[in-house]
């Protein structure tokens, strides 16, 4: 199409009599003016065919090579994307109608439905909190030596001495500083942040919190509840468990066992989580690799357990809540919130959803200067944790080095406009 409107252009040219008669009036500057334009029409042309086309390193979706660095923050007013399609979500609504009213009363048979627990993932949910527990402690040592900072206004985060030039921020009064960010010191919770849900003390007789149950119900980071569902114990956080498994009446769970056990059987050989760390007297190298390698495990280990145990996060805030339903607490302040009267609006959760890793631009070297706004797009992203962590002494994952965007050279600041 490019092609065709430039070909109707050179139709829309004067004919060759009147440029050599405008040539003799103004002189041969005209010749060199033709030329120009001849030129530029035909590299443009050049460029529409698509054969001379060359990638730009702008992280955009259509380039591969920039795929695997995270989008930008969605607007406020969109939904966050469905995690498995809906047509996928409407065809499984579909079959359990389809066999529920085939057969109304029956025995759920699949753990966790059935509200007993996975054998298998018992242990994982040991190692997943274990690794939590190290990750604090390791971080809370780390940050000592390598500088952290947050800004102000905005959820940004960078690890450095002094805070990036990036023109990124987004809060209160951003216009009037044109974006700039203003720095002060981090803690542990801006490089990796934990979000709370309510404790659902029976997970499947009992699923939702009411409104008027908001109060009374504690409130727990949601991948330590996520481990308690899965066969951890925590005296301060009781939960049900069962031997029998529950039956299903038209939909409705129903549970013919009134009796809670003090411990589930599968649980007998697993000894109570210790404080201790067992990290003390270490050098900053080996607890950077230590911290690193317990974000790995938990956040490997946690992706297993919700494979089988659903979470549910708000389509609109940052909102989690374990369990097989979403509470009815109406806490919603997000956008559309009036016409759901406060609810949330639940859907399928991601490890992003239960653990914030809050994505950082990567400083190669903490001692140079600061990253420049006009060289963004040369720069990587990679989640706080590992940023500190690689500060710290720690090696690099195989899996983040194409974020870190390791190969890649950024130019100086004079030669910008230099650079395809």
């Amino acid at each position: 199409l490019r092609l065709l409107n430039y070909t109707h252009l050179f139709h829309r040219l004067p004919d060759t009599n009147s440029v050599l008669g405008l040539m003799q009036r103004r002189g041969i500057g005209g010749v060199f003016n033709l030329n120009k334009l001849c030129f530029g029409l035909t590299r443009k042309s050049f460029f529409a065919s698509g054969e001379g086309e060359f990638p730009t390193p702008n992280g955009d979706e259509d380039d591969p090579m920039y795929s695997d660095i995270p989008k930008n923050s969605r607007k406020k007013s969109e939904r966050k994307p469905y995690p498995t399609p809906m047509k996928v979500l409407i065809r499984r609504a579909k079959e359990e109608k389809i066999s529920r009213k085939a057969e109304p009363a029956r025995v759920v048979e699949e753990a966790p439905g059935n509200g007993l627990l996975v054998p298998e993932l018992v242990e994982v949910a040991h190692q997943v909190y274990r690794a939590r527990e190290s990750l604090i402690y390791g971080l809370s040592k780390i940050i000592e030596v390598v500088p952290v900072k947050r800004c102000r206004f905005c959820a940004e985060v960078h690890i450095g001495k002094d805070g990036h030039g990036i023109r990124t921020c987004s809060g209160p009064k951003s216009r009037l500083r044109n974006a700039a960010h203003v720095w002060g010191r981090g803690e542990v919770k801006d490089v990796v942040y934990f979000p709370s849900c309510f404790h659902l003390h029976d997970r499947v007789g009992k699923p939702r919190i009411g409104h008027d149950e908001r109060s009374k119900t504690l409130r727990l980071p949601a991948i330590v509840e996520l481990c308690i569902q899965a066969g951890l114990d925590l005296k301060c956080y009781p939960t049900k468990r069962r031997r029998n498994p529950v039956y299903s009446v038209e939909g409705r769970i129903v549970d013919f066992e009134k009796v809670e056990i003090d411990q589930d059987p599968l649980l007998e050989h697993f000894h109570p989580i210790s404080q201790s760390i067992g990290q003390d007297g270490k050098n900053l190298g080996d607890l950077s690799m230590e911290t690193l390698k317990s974000w790995l495990e938990m956040r490997s280990g946690a992706k297993k357990i919700m494979e089988k145990y659903n979470v549910q996060t708000c389509g609109y805030c940052p909102e989690v809540q374990v369990g097989p339903k979403g509470h009815k607490v109406r806490m919603c302040r997000a956008s559309k919130h009036q016409s759901r009267n406060g609810l949330h609006a639940w859907q399928e959760a991601t490890f992003d959803d239960i653990v914030g890793p809050n994505y950082v631009w990567h400083v190669k070297d903490l001692h140079k200067s600061v990253l420049v706004n006009d060289l963004k797009r040369f720069y990587g992203k990679a989640p706080a944790v590992l940023e500190v962590c690689i500060h710290g002494g720690a090696p690099i994952p195989d899996e983040y080095r194409s974020m870190l965007r390791l190969d890649v050279v950024p130019p100086e600041c004079d030669e910008v406009d230099l650079v395809a």
